[in-house]
């Protein structure tokens, strides 16, 4: 069950509320709590029964290690604790993957173990190992099993994120929160749910055919024409964009419609002027949790030229392995992490000083964008190719190295639609202002990242505001989403529910 589906829509949200709005009537925070704990663990259940247990279960020892930490704040214990969540990710992540490359190396066949990916191992997996963290350094929120319980499985951040730290969700499982301001956060909520719904519907869906035919043919060693290999990769760019966009606005949105903020996790980020801005506006908890838990533990930039480098490629090659169990994203990792190494060094560079001096700030600017955008295309390029082969073939492709003089016909149909329709959506990603800026003074998140800026000029015009005007707007948004809904043949899911 997904949060563009009509069962979530229909079957499963009216009914959550409903008990919800009571237990709130009646002013019972007990069971408000077991009743978004059970809803929680009723809408993950319903991809799989089976690997409830498994959640439970994680859930469970976790909270027991954070039991024996607040009495014995033993390293050991600590690492332990660790240990067990990492094997865990291991075994059912990354098993085969090690497998695969031992019986490449070695000859042999060993068989894989072929064990289906519990949906949202590695984000409940993060969140629990940053609680036990917090505990034994002293720096958490005192919970009991049941807030606890919510911490980890709250249904609207659990499949794909953010990535929440106690410190931001614990306190707010509480009468006060679920009480304050029911009208407006109901208002906000649902304003940010069909926004995101549209986002993933109309936008990230309908990129989704053009990106799968391109990638599909690559995949399957097919020559692609260059023409074919750029609106693939564009497709793509914006297929996900829009993907992970609309899923952080649904989850802000359906946490909203309990009086629960959760932290932001994305800003425009395909409007960075550099990759290390790129990396403050994507996927921002991610990026938090991998330098707060990993880069800075492993000396950070404390620890000269070259470890500092080190430390940041080490954090990119397991933030990329974080995403998947394939070379692939290791690579992506990898590009990520060599972008970051070229960002700090021209950060210092005599160029800079050079090419700013020798060209106004808008066009250093328009410069800065357009070198970030394409080392970021580049990279999407091996995330989203199945095979090292596939990849390949597309960049070669991309560069017109292809026996294929065609044109992209075959694999894509409508050229001058798909080509009007990339520029709309590059206007609304590089100049129309985001969710977050739109509702920025109704404070939808916990914290309001500092490139999140008021906006100005006739961008205000689109502040949102508990008014006809934009209640009109967001139903219209919203029927349009339902109707695209009813108008698939089948949904897809998120892109990130697959990590």
């Amino acid at each position: 069950m997904v949060f563009s589906s009509l069962e979530f829509i229909y079957l499963f949200m009216p009914p959550v509320l409903m008990v919800y709005f009571l237990l709130r009537f009646l002013k019972m925070e007990t069971a408000i709590i077991w009743w978004l704990v059970v809803a929680s663990l009723s809408f993950y259940a319903w991809w799989s029964p089976p690997h409830l247990a498994l959640l439970l279960g994680s859930i469970g020892f976790n909270y027991l290690i954070h039991k024996v930490l607040i009495k014995n704040r033993s390293k050991l214990i600590f690492i332990f604790g660790v240990t067990v969540n990492l094997s865990l990710l291991g075994l059912f992540k990354y098993a085969d993957f090690l497998i695969g490359n031992f019986n490449v190396a070695t000859g042999l066949t060993v068989n894989e173990l072929g064990l289906i990916l519990p949906l949202a191992i590695s984000f409940f997996t993060f969140q629990q190992i940053a609680y036990l963290h917090d505990t034994w350094s002293g720096k958490l929120v005192s919970s009991d099993f049941k807030r606890y319980l919510l911490f980890v499985s709250f249904f609207p951040q659990l499949i794909a994120g953010p990535i929440v730290m106690q410190k931001e969700t614990i306190p707010q499982f509480k009468l006060k929160t679920f009480t304050n301001k029911t009208t407006l956060n109901f208002m906000l909520g649902s304003t940010l749910f069909f926004i995101g719904l549209f986002k993933k519907i109309v936008f990230a869906d309908g990129m989704a055919p053009i990106a799968n035919a391109v990638f599909g043919a690559a995949d399957a060693g097919q020559s692609i024409p260059m023409d074919a290999a750029w609106l693939g990769t564009f497709a793509y760019t914006f297929q996900i964009y829009f993907d992970f966009s609309g899923y952080c606005d649904m989850a802000l949105g359906l946490a909203l419609l309990f009086g629960i903020r959760l932290p932001i996790n994305f800003n425009s980020p395909y409007r960075a002027l550099s990759i290390v801005d790129f990396w403050r506006r994507w996927h921002i908890t991610l990026s938090h949790f991998l330098r707060d838990y990993l880069y800075i533990p492993l000396g950070g930039n404390r620890s000269g030229i070259l470890g500092n480098k080190g430390n940041l490629i080490i954090t990119m090659l397991l933030g990329g392995l974080w995403h998947g169990a394939g070379w692939n994203f290791i690579i992506w990792g990898g590009l990520h992490g060599s972008y970051l190494m070229i960002n700090h060094y021209w950060g210092t560079s005599l160029g800079k000083q050079i090419l700013q001096s020798a060209t106004t700030e808008k066009v250093y600017c328009v410069l800065m964008w357009l070198a970030t955008m394409l080392a970021v295309v580049i990279a999407w390029v091996f995330f989203r190719a199945e095979t090292f082969s596939g990849a390949i073939h597309v960049l070669t492709a991309m560069i017109g190295q292809t026996s294929v003089a065609a044109n992209a016909t075959p694999l894509v149909a409508n050229l001058p639609n798909i080509v009007l329709y990339m520029t709309i959506l590059t206007f609304i990603v590089a100049l129309l202002p985001n969710s977050i800026q739109i509702t920025r003074n109704y404070r939808p998140v916990i914290s309001v990242a500092k490139k999140v800026v008021q906006m100005k000029g006739w961008h205000r015009m689109l502040i949102w505001r508990p008014s006809p005007k934009w209640s009109f707007g967001i139903a219209l948004i919203g029927i349009a989403g339902l109707i695209q809904i009813y108008r698939l043949n089948g949904l897809t899911e998120f892109i990130y529910f697959n990590f």
